[in-house]
């Protein structure tokens, strides 16, 4: 067998490797991405409240969350799970199970400064996702501003990606 018989990689995903992603790949890692969040927000809520009843047993209540609380956790931890996830590995684990990796202009891991800008700005501003069905090179508003690209690649690995220049 020669070597790229054995590739992890399907040979049906393999001519795709490096290019572009179109928004299908990416609204599932979204929602992969959402629900980890949402993970995360429950974990913690929980840990509150466990933490209360640890500190007082007897006149222990589930505290109700405040909305206004809520959204802002929900925002700044999606945010840092975005930025921090791209900056370290180039991918969240939605992109992970979708097979994408964000890399920037010339198809390297983003620095951390980036990687938390597009977070915060694909939190603030996700409407922007729905910019890469028009766009010729498959980039959302959020890609366009930060000269950034989600890209498939299948590879495990935190390697620096070959793909295409991507400059504007």
């Amino acid at each position: 067998m020669s070597e790229p018989d054995l590739s992890h990689i399907p040979r049906e995903a393999r001519a795709f490797q490096g290019r572009p992603a179109g928004l299908v790949s990416r609204m599932i890692a979204n929602a992969v991405d959402a629900a980890v969040v949402g993970a995360l927000l429950l974990a913690g809520y929980l840990g509150i409240n466990g933490l209360l009843f640890f500190l007082d047993p007897r006149s222990f209540h589930f505290h109700e969350p405040v909305p206004l609380l809520t959204l802002t956790s929900a925002f700044v931890v999606a945010g840092l799970y975005l930025g921090v996830s791209w900056a370290l590995v180039a991918r969240t684990y939605g992109c992970h199970v979708m097979g994408l990796r964000v890399v920037g202009r010339r198809g390297h891991r983003l620095r951390v400064l980036v990687a938390l800008a597009r977070g915060a700005f694909c939190v603030l501003f996700p409407i922007g996702l729905f910019w890469c069905v028009v766009n010729p090179r498959s980039r959302s508003i959020q890609d366009i501003v930060l000269r950034t690209s989600v890209v498939y690649d299948w590879m495990p690995r935190a390697h620096e990606p070959t793909v295409v220049s991507v400059s504007d």
